[in-house]
């Protein structure tokens, strides 16, 4: 999702808890678990549509059309809160990396990786990005050093990657570039992360503004790429049409707003905690709607990734006193 990340969030979680987040209503009509639950079923459906999408549209116009109605579900929330978007060129210039490593690069790569893959394997490829957070962190987040534990889940999250493709019978029956696009796109999310907490952690404005700021960035970078690599699309066919833009205005504008509900509320930790349900709703998703086969190592090996990714989560204790 988003992911997100991906149906993952644009703005790291990290982010969230050094930047100041707008004051949330406690009086909210929904209860937080239930929005909880909301926001995995958008992320975890996100493969579903970008795999519509591509019927009818190249990879770079579905991740367009994706940052695009994303973009102005964001902005509608900050003209409704009279907030308006970040300021100074500094800020703009960090968000313009961010774009490309959290919306522009990733997004384009799944909706290319759904050309030859299902949407079930693109969503586990998806919760690889944990795993790739931690090996990154080797080398690039010094405060964030691995533990035994942590380096056990890298490993045990890998042998999960190996797993869902059937390593042992030569990875025959999956496509090896579609899956590579996947794993890539997964890989672009914790670098953008760690691109932001070094760069924008302590930015003015609240993460929405931010990540609307990115999201119009990201949408003149896609349209420059679509202008340039494909041709205006003849038709418009009403699933895919409606697909793309419920990939953008939920998927990508409605949900980082919860997300971002979820974290001032319940703190970053629990909500992080979506990220484990996505593939499981992915692959249902893709089974039970679009009819995409299942094999026994896809949901063992899915299991083995995320357990895998929650312990690269973990974090140690407090030292206790001598």
């Amino acid at each position: 999702m988003s992911a997100p990340t991906t149906p993952r969030p644009a703005l790291s979680t990290a982010s969230l808890t050094t930047t100041a987040a707008p004051a949330t209503r406690r009086g909210l009509l929904l209860d937080w678990r239930v929005r909880f639950a909301i926001l995995s079923v958008v992320w975890g459906f996100s493969f579903l549509l970008i795999k519509v999408g591509t019927e009818a549209y190249a990879p770079f116009q579905v991740a367009l059309g994706r940052v695009l109605f994303g973009a102005l579900a964001l902005v509608a929330v900050l003209l409704v809160r009279r907030e308006p978007l970040p300021r100074g060129l500094r800020t703009w210039g960090h968000l313009s990396v961010a774009a490309l490593l959290l919306n522009t690069a990733p997004f384009s790569l799944f909706a290319y990786a759904e050309l030859s893959i299902p949407s079930s394997l693109a969503g586990i490829c998806n919760a690889t990005s944990p795993l790739w957070g931690m090996a990154l962190s080797l080398v690039a987040l010094s405060e964030d050093r691995p533990t035994r534990r942590r380096f056990a889940g890298l490993g045990l999250g890998f042998l999960g990657v190996l797993t869902v493709l059937g390593a042992w019978q030569g990875f025959s029956g999956v496509d090896a570039k579609g899956t590579a696009f996947a794993l890539l796109a997964s890989l672009c999310y914790p670098i953008g992360w760690i691109y932001v907490r070094r760069t924008l952690a302590g930015a003015p404005g609240s993460p929405v503004a931010l990540t609307g700021g990115q999201l119009i960035l990201s949408t003149l970078q896609l349209g420059l790429v679509s202008a340039v690599f494909t041709s205006a699309p003849t038709s418009f066919p009403l699933w895919p049409t409606l697909s793309v833009i419920a990939l953008g205005a939920l998927g990508t504008g409605m949900a980082l707003q919860m997300q971002y509900g979820l974290v001032s509320e319940i703190g970053p930790t629990t909500a992080q905690m979506v990220t484990y349900f996505i593939p499981v709703i992915a692959t249902t998703a893709g089974v039970l709607v679009l009819g995409e086969q299942l094999h026994w190592n896809t949901p063992v090996g899915a299991a083995i990734v995320l357990a895998g990714a929650a312990l690269t989560q973990t974090r140690p204790g407090p030292r206790k006193p001598a």
